[in-house]
């Protein structure tokens, strides 16, 4: 058998003709010449290069598609009946609404979360309501990278990022509904950096920044086609990476005669080391940066064992490890199914390294792992894996998909169309929306005018933290902190194999 995916996908619309296929190359086993051309072959035989990108980013998500041998369905939850962890063993303290979910993070800045859930990179779609409902679920969140591209009135002075004020309504999307929990990092990639974009967090209210390593679905940075000359131009202005040169004169008289290849502007491979993120941290802690965070996926164990050591020394908060299956707004579409460590995978290697780490006496980052999250059992199987070490979990697309859902459904409700869905639960938006009592308990009446976008958020984290005290109570947890692979029942060898190697 295959695990790999015939010449079709959800993000390019290529379409294999025939239900007959051959496994090993993912084409049609019979292929014929007068197919018009449905598949990714045809469709990179027209388009060319840029077929290995997502044809449809836009105003949507993206996520791999295959379907790796281990993950977390390979587990179940073991339960118990006697006995309690965290909590007094009787009726009155042993019950589900005792279990603790608070979890915190911070070398020299504590910082608590409400619950052990992080909302990772991102910067499109309904991204206000995204971090706006991580503030009211009082979990933290990330900026994605390369944010000044989407503000059209940044301002750069000799290559540096002078005025971004697009960059002080995201942040301020998050500090508007902060009540004591969570804070917002500012995701720096190599060309954020280069620019200015940790100074021009603090400038705009920020006080946590992380730096990336990479992502799943995107270990490489991205290539985007430019339309023409003056185009190239002006990203090259704007301190990118430009192919052809759109300044050298070779390339001018070819544009000039009609013979010019395609421009395109690429991102830069980060080249981080110790001595420079220790340097820039230190230097961004005397301006008012308060805490830092690293993004890391799935890359060769060293690589790993390397960065856990890079944050360890420079006194990171917080590190996110990717697993592989994750999505992005432009990512390879072969690289978000083909490469890269599985997310139990890369957290059983995660979970020894920082075991050995530890063991030399080293002090570490709390640890989040993320990577195709979207339920309650998956979060209990991850924080239950690490035994420990690993503090929370990231819900990234998820998490927006409740961000663009709770404001469609609510748009609809406010228009006087309930989705018929919902229609049962009454035609108003404190009918529908169920856990807007518990927002007003925090906010008071004034929550009742929150954009049902971000109260979409906070109700979907609520139903995972709601859900994580059941599997928690089962096991007579009443502690989150309290979860260890004992709490797993691995259902296939490899399964067992995994557990094993993070006891």
């Amino acid at each position: 058998m295959s695990y790999s995916l015939p010449l079709s996908c959800g993000y390019t619309g290529a379409k294999n003709r025939s239900q007959f296929i051959t496994p090993q190359s993912g084409m049609c086993s019979f292929c014929t010449e007068e197919c018009a051309g449905t598949c990714e072959i045809a469709m990179a035989a027209v388009l060319g290069m840029q077929t290995v990108y997502p044809t449809t980013t836009g105003n949507n998500q993206i996520a791999g598609e295959k379907d790796y041998p281990l993950d977390w369905s390979c587990f179940n939850i073991n339960g118990r009946v006697f006995g309690a962890e965290g909590t007094s063993a009787d009726y009155d303290h042993a019950e589900i609404f005792n279990v603790g979910l608070e979890t915190c993070y911070g070398r020299k800045n504590k910082v608590k979360m409400a619950l052990p859930i992080v909302l990772p990179a991102l910067i499109k779609l309904n991204w206000k309501d995204y971090f706006g409902g991580a503030a009211m679920a009082g979990v933290s969140c990330m900026v994605g990278e390369d944010a000044k591209s989407k503000d059209p009135n940044l301002v750069r002075e000799n290559g540096k990022i002078t005025e971004f004020p697009f960059l002080g309504e995201i942040i301020e999307s998050f500090n508007k509904y902060y009540r004591g929990y969570g804070q917002i990092f500012v995701q720096s990639n190599v060309e954020d950096d280069m620019q200015g974009v940790p100074e021009m967090t603090l400038k705009y209210g920020g006080k946590a920044i992380e730096f990336k390593f990479g992502q799943s679905a995107k270990g490489t940075q991205p290539v985007n086609r430019l339309k023409d000359i003056e185009q190239a131009r002006a990203r090259k202005a704007a301190g990118n990476l430009v192919k052809p040169d759109p300044d050298d004169p070779a390339v001018i008289k070819a544009w000039e005669e009609g013979v010019c290849p395609n421009f395109y502007q690429y991102g830069r491979l980060p080249h981080w080391t110790t001595e420079y993120l220790s340097k820039r941290i230190e230097g961004l802690r005397q301006m008012g940066a308060e805490n830092f965070s690293f993004k890391m996926t799935g890359f060769d164990a060293e690589d790993i064992e390397k960065v856990l050591r890079m944050a360890s020394e420079c006194g990171v908060d917080l590190i996110t490890f990717d697993g592989a299956g994750g999505g992005s707004g432009y990512s390879p579409c072969h690289m978000m199914n083909e490469w890269g460590l599985p997310a139990v995978m890369l957290e059983e290697k995660v979970v020894r390294i920082a075991e050995k780490l530890k063991a030399e006496g080293l002090e570490l980052p709390a640890i989040v792992m993320t990577g195709g999250f979207a339920t309650e059992d998956q979060v209990f199987k991850s924080l239950a894996m690490g035994s420990g070490d690993i503090a929370a979990v990231g819900l990234c697309r998820a998490a927006m998909a409740a961000a663009m859902t709770g404001k469609s459904v609510g748009d609809a409700v406010k228009a006087g169309k309930t989705p018929a869905l919902f229609a049962k639960y009454g035609d108003t938006v404190e009918d529908v929306f169920a856990d807007l009592a518990d927002l007003r308990a925090i906010y008071g009446k004034e929550a009742n005018d929150f954009s049902t976008g971000a109260i979409g958020v906070f109700s979907y984290l609520r139903k995972i933290g709601f859900g994580l005290q059941h599997f928690a109570a089962l096991n007579r947890k009443f502690d989150i902190g309290l979860l260890n692979t004992r709490d797993l029942i691995p259902l296939t060898k490899e399964a067992a194999e995994a557990v094993n190697a993070c006891k």
